[in-house]
């Protein structure tokens, strides 16, 4: 089992910037692959950016050039760098992380941006 704990969302402005981090505990020695999702009220759940087992690193085209995601093995957390945020971006967020070939998930955390 993989316990995760997103942190770091808010309110920010147009243009701002957020970092969100993603806590990992339990077994994460069997975590191979992790990334980030987004959900907004009635669309389906869409990827951010994921790092893949092979340690590739993927990005959507909504934040290619803007977000960055990155991981601190030492801290079992993964980050999710948002600049130039647009009110677009608004939706809950979710990390989610590959162990074991069963897929976790956090519980989200919600990213405001006003116009």
């Amino acid at each position: 089992q993989v316990q995760l704990v997103e942190s770091g969302g808010g309110l920010v402005q147009a243009g701002g910037s957020l970092r969100l981090s993603c806590a990992a505990s339990g077994r994460v020695f069997s975590i191979n692959a992790m990334g980030w999702y987004r959900q907004t009220l009635g669309k389906q759940r869409e990827l951010v950016a994921a790092i893949t087992s092979s340690g590739r690193i993927i990005y959507a085209d909504s934040g290619k050039g803007r977000f960055t995601i990155s991981r601190d093995n030492a801290k079992n957390t993964m980050y999710l760098q948002m600049n130039s945020l647009k009110p677009e971006d608004t939706a809950v967020y979710y990390c989610s992380v590959t162990a074991a070939f069963t897929d976790y998930w956090g519980q989200g955390t919600q990213v405001i941006v006003s116009s």
